[in-house]
């Protein structure tokens, strides 16, 4: 791995920078730039849900802003409300003393910086206490890198702890405008066979991995983020892709959460995309959870949990 140096910089401020002066570079930066371009803090991103008080999403309590759009197409992704980057609306229909009754759901809102932090400010004390923070989260974030550098940017200058929940899947001049402001990448690695890649998710697994590789350079703080399959990536091949992966990240990956496979969006799917395509997966059995785990910590020897 290479070396960087205390004087190396990346995004603008230099690697081992303390967090005290890291916030106050950050804050002058923040005060440029509104500056330069008073309508930055209108600028607006699409999001589908604000989570307060999430404790499976990072460190601590945090509140959990799902940005809509996602170049992924997962057969088990449980947010497949997330997929387009537009407002959708669906019809839900329910029956009431003999009636059928059609309610209309918008999913999908344009927010502005400052309204996503008026709402992550409510819960800011909790979070400071819990040594919580703000997680970033969806669809794919990085769809919307200019929106999410900005928002971003306004947490770090605030003080709170900043998580990025993401595929990978973008191009690198996007990591290269947020790196200076996430905390902790939450990496997501679906399958490391190439071609089930493909098949479940619809894109190669390359540019995800090239992007991880670059984040190990740049010496990010990353815990690596693995839904487990049945059948997709729990074979013996894909359990020793894994190992190599962690054997070649060595200390840069501070831990491994395994995600069992569950169902529990299969009606959201039918909703949004008309059908479930892995209504045939079945869920893993918590014995075998606990046997993966188990091995892949003994290997890597860094942090292994079940659940986020």
């Amino acid at each position: 791995m290479e070396k960087f140096s205390e004087n190396s910089e990346v995004g603008g401020w230099r690697v081992g920078e303390s967090k005290k002066n890291r916030i106050v570079i950050i804050l002058f930066r923040h005060c440029q730039s509104v500056i330069n371009n008073p309508h930055s803090l209108m600028s607006r991103g699409l999001l589908f849900d604000i989570k307060r008080f999430a404790v499976h999403d990072g460190p601590g309590i945090r509140t959990t802003v799902f940005f809509k759009g996602c170049p992924l197409r997962c057969v088990w992704c449980h947010n497949p409300e997330s997929y387009r980057k537009q407002v959708e609306k669906t019809v839900n229909t329910r029956k009431l003393d003999g009636r059928t009754y059609r309610e209309e759901e918008k999913v999908g809102e344009w927010m502005t910086v400052e309204q996503v932090m008026e709402r992550i400010r409510k819960d800011a004390v909790f979070m400071n206490e819990s040594e919580g923070g703000v997680t970033f989260s969806g669809g794919e974030p990085l769809m919307q890198a200019g929106f999410l550098e900005e928002l971003a940017r306004a947490c770090v200058g605030e003080g709170l702890h900043t998580c990025l929940d993401t595929s990978g899947y973008a191009g690198n001049d996007a990591l290269q405008r947020i790196l200076p402001y996430i905390d902790l990448f939450l990496y997501d690695i679906k399958s490391l066979d190439n071609e089930r890649h493909r098949r479940y998710t619809g894109k190669s697994q390359r540019l995800i991995l090239e992007n991880l590789r670059w984040l190990i350079k740049m010496r990010a703080n990353i815990r690596l983020r693995v839904p487990l399959i049945p059948g997709v990536n729990d074979r013996e091949e894909d359990l020793k892709a894994l190992e190599a992966l962690l054997t070649e990240a060595g200390t840069a990956v501070q831990g491994v959460d395994l995600l069992p496979y569950h169902n529990l969006a299969a009606r959201k799917h039918r909703t949004f995309r008309g059908e479930y395509a892995a209504g045939e997966i079945q869920v893993p059995a918590g014995e075998t959870m606990e046997s993966i785990r188990w091995r892949l910590a003994n290997h890597a020897n860094v942090p292994v949990e079940v659940g986020g």
